[in-house]
């Protein structure tokens, strides 16, 4: 079993959830927040979740205050804005921290397997990760790359990924 697979997060609303629950899958990890320049990106994240969701595809979202205190409200209006505002229908974890001696083990893991251009740090909100359907991360994505931009890779994973 991968370490992503090891790894449990806790659901919006409380549930733990095991990332093994995930296995098989195309996962694509994502920081979001609710008041941030980036927040529309929730609306490309959907639709390629609800267009490749059949195939595989698993978007999971998590809500993080670090970066400009853009994400200051609880499970409930993080909830209204993502499902009200944006439609959104995958799953959303509770608020976490993805840097520092707090970042979660999740974010812990997926910047020690893909630094990005600060290295083990993670730069602003809606940085995203891809990882194949066997739980090994594939491509680290940048605030500013769109959800369109990355349905080649999300494509290439589904395509040709093999299950664990």
């Amino acid at each position: 079993m991968t370490p992503f697979y090891q790894l449990t997060a806790t659901r919006l609303h409380g549930q733990s959830v095991s990332m093994a629950d995930y296995a098989g899958k195309v996962v694509l990890v994502v920081n979001t927040a609710s008041h941030c320049g980036f927040t529309p990106q929730y609306a490309g994240l959907e639709a390629l979740y609800k267009k490749y969701a059949g195939q595989g595809l698993v978007v999971l979202g998590f809500p993080c205050n670090q970066f400009g205190k853009q994400e200051p409200g609880g499970a409930d209006e993080i909830a209204q804005t993502c499902h009200i505002n944006y439609g959104v229908s995958f799953p959303m974890f509770e608020k976490v921290a993805v840097n520092g001696a707090a970042a979660h083990p999740v974010f812990r893991y997926l910047k020690d397997q893909l630094p990005g251009v600060l290295g083990d740090r993670i730069k602003w909100n809606f940085t995203k990760f891809l990882i194949g359907r066997n739980g090994r991360p594939i491509k680290r994505f940048a605030p500013i790359t769109t959800p369109q931009k990355m349905e080649t890779a999300i494509l290439a994973a589904l395509e040709t990924d093999v299950k664990p």
